[in-house]
């Protein structure tokens, strides 16, 4: 599969350049011949998933505006066809552009709009395809790109506001660490000069901080590699199976921020079945892709073991109960939900909950943060500027008697 560049006219006058996927150049003046198209240039421009345009990622809010656009025109009544080459047409992502032109090409070779976007998994992942298929069976297409829109609309917006807590305190202590370098290396050395010029004895604070300084400057190459080397070995232990279930379990465990992690997990979990429920994806298919987007190993697990009770004909309850991962509170609502016949509604009451509860922490977790983060500061620079000055009161004080 090879991208092409196409320049051609259409029955107006007007020309038309665009991007086309497809296997070879036959095919491409098959594609155009069927669009009514006068062709004035073919060109090929890539080979498949290669080249900057593919390289760029497709952000969640161009995948969101898809799908709002594309519902609205299936709803209206507009073909699935031409809606989707209207899109085209007004999309400024070069990757995703391209990504639709291939889904258009599949469209008119006779596959479903499932099949289509089924070719691109990295762009619009297992969720996305599994929803647009109950849509096109029940034939709610519309109804489904717009529930997916707004899942993928409240997940973004979970996703910043997480991320905008981390970055705070991230920044801080980046800027704490920059400074204190620049300290150990430059000021420190020029403060250690003027103190043996003195010839008197130093406070203990002083030497000590002088011979961190010492050993710092010596050893800062290594250090630099030593800090390279350990990120490194995490990014390598995350790729690992059990890597990735032991830095998993560490997060839940982490002060504060371990309590955030959990509750955004459990969220993420009860809104993607839900959703996919409530659309009408079956419960085994749904909690394969709940596992593959759960982006936490222990829920992944947890997942796997209630996915293969529900495959023996029993409940859901108890293996979610048994994983120690999720709350009380939620496997009772599930057990209830599965009951009752009202899973998605428990599920959807469940999601609801804990985003609140996530918003909530959040905002204490700001408010917190700050303080806590205005006194390490102090504390780690503060000390260190006291301990240079220790000396210097010293020296004013016998001067003064």
């Amino acid at each position: 599969m090879s991208l092409f560049k196409i320049k051609a006219k259409d029955s107006r006058g007007g020309v038309v350049s665009e991007t086309i996927e497809a296997e070879g150049q036959r095919d491409v003046i098959d594609i155009l011949r069927r669009r009514g198209l006068t062709i004035l240039g073919i060109e090929v421009a890539q080979a498949k998933g290669k080249g900057k345009a593919s390289k760029k990622r497709v952000k969640t809010e161009d995948v969101v505006v898809f799908s709002r656009q594309l519902a609205t025109m299936v709803d209206a009544g507009l073909p699935l066809i031409e809606g989707l080459r209207t899109l085209h047409d007004q999309i400024e992502h070069p990757g995703f552009r391209n990504v639709v032109a291939g889904v258009i090409v599949h469209v008119e070779g006779g596959n479903s709009f499932t099949e289509a976007i089924g070719k691109y998994p990295q762009v619009f992942g297992p969720f996305f395809i599994n929803m647009v298929r109950a849509g096109e069976a029940s034939g709610q297409l519309a109804e489904i790109l717009n529930r997916i829109a707004e899942y993928l609309e409240s997940t973004e917006s979970l996703r910043r506001k997480i991320k905008m807590a981390m970055m705070y305190p991230g920044i801080v202590s980046a800027m704490a660490i920059v400074i204190t370098i620049l300290l150990f290396v430059k000021v420190i050395p020029v403060f250690e000069g003027i103190f043996a010029d003195f010839g008197a004895d130093l406070p203990l604070p002083t030497k000590i901080l002088i011979i961190l300084s010492k050993i710092f400057r010596q050893y800062f190459l290594l250090v630099v590699l030593a800090v390279i080397g350990m990120v490194m070995f995490l990014m390598h232990l995350k790729k690992t199976e059990k890597g990735k279930l032991v830095m998993d379990k560490i997060t839940f465990k982490l002060p504060v921020f371990g309590d955030l992690f959990k509750k955004v997990a459990v969220s993420r979990f009860a809104k993607t079945l839900g959703t996919l429920i409530a659309s009408g994806v079956s419960i085994l298919v749904a909690m394969d892709i709940v596992k593959e987007v759960s982006g936490n190993k222990l829920v992944e697990n947890a997942i796997t073991n209630a996915a293969e009770r529900i495959r023996e004909g029993k409940s859901i309850e108890e293996p979610l109960q048994q994983s120690g991962v999720f709350p009380a509170m939620v496997t009772k609502m599930i057990g209830v939900g599965e009951k009752s016949g009202k899973l998605e509604e428990m599920l959807a009451k469940i999601a609801q909950y804990y985003d609140d509860q996530v918003n909530a922490l959040i905002a204490g977790l700001t408010s917190l943060i700050e303080p806590l983060l205005i006194g390490f500061l102090g504390i780690i620079v503060g000390g260190i500027v006291i301990s240079m000055f220790l000396p210097i009161f010293k020296l004013t004080a016998i001067i003064g008697g």
